[in-house]
């Protein structure tokens, strides 16, 4: 009986962690599309899609990793975000190796930005994304701060559908965080 429930729990953690990657995986505005295009891609608006979906994928796995309340979380969104991947049709199948190497870079390039110890970790995001879309990113202008502004909502998305999809913590009214620490 005790395999039989362990094996319904991993189950039902699966199922989450595909609800959240569906989420994270949602196309992005149009409108931030075609300002991306324009800002760095050279007006390559499809270019500019896929960076901004790399982006909201890697800060989604990223969320998952930080913030969620069970330490499997994060590798077991990872999974699902891989076979996410492995089943997207816009990807030519030649090409997935590609596609997974270019997500894996901002994966890490994202995981960096926002693991900076600097007062504004949006344009550290906003550097990173004008930087893998060929736009310029050395100096803060309007770009950069748009550009983190973008995906600073797609960070508090990703959020809000990972208390959403998984929980929220909940400790009764009389019990310090403090005292489960111990």
């Amino acid at each position: 009986m005790a395999l039989f429930k362990e094996w319904r729990a991993a189950r039902q953690l699966q199922r989450k962690a595909s609800q959240f990657v569906s989420a994270i995986l949602s196309e992005p505005a149009h409108e931030d599309v075609a300002w991306l295009a324009h800002a760095a891609t050279r007006g390559d608006e499809d270019h500019a899609r896929w960076e901004l979906r790399y982006a909201r994928g890697a800060i989604g796995l990223l969320i998952a990793q930080r913030d969620a309340l069970d330490d499997r979380t994060g590798s077991i969104v990872a999974r699902a975000l891989s076979e996410a991947f492995d089943r997207d049709e816009r990807i030519d199948r030649d090409r997935r190796d590609l596609a997974e190497r270019q997500f894996n870079a901002r994966l890490s390039a994202y995981r960096d930005a926002l693991g900076a110890r600097v007062a504004d970790a949006a344009l550290r995001l906003g550097q990173t994304l004008l930087a893998f879309s060929g736009g310029s990113f050395r100096d803060v202008d309007d770009n950069v701060r748009r550009a983190g502004a973008v995906l600073s909502s797609y960070e508090k998305d990703a959020n809000a559908s990972l208390r959403e999809v998984f929980g929220t913590a909940a400790l009764p009214e009389h019990v310090p965080p403090s005292a489960v620490a111990r």
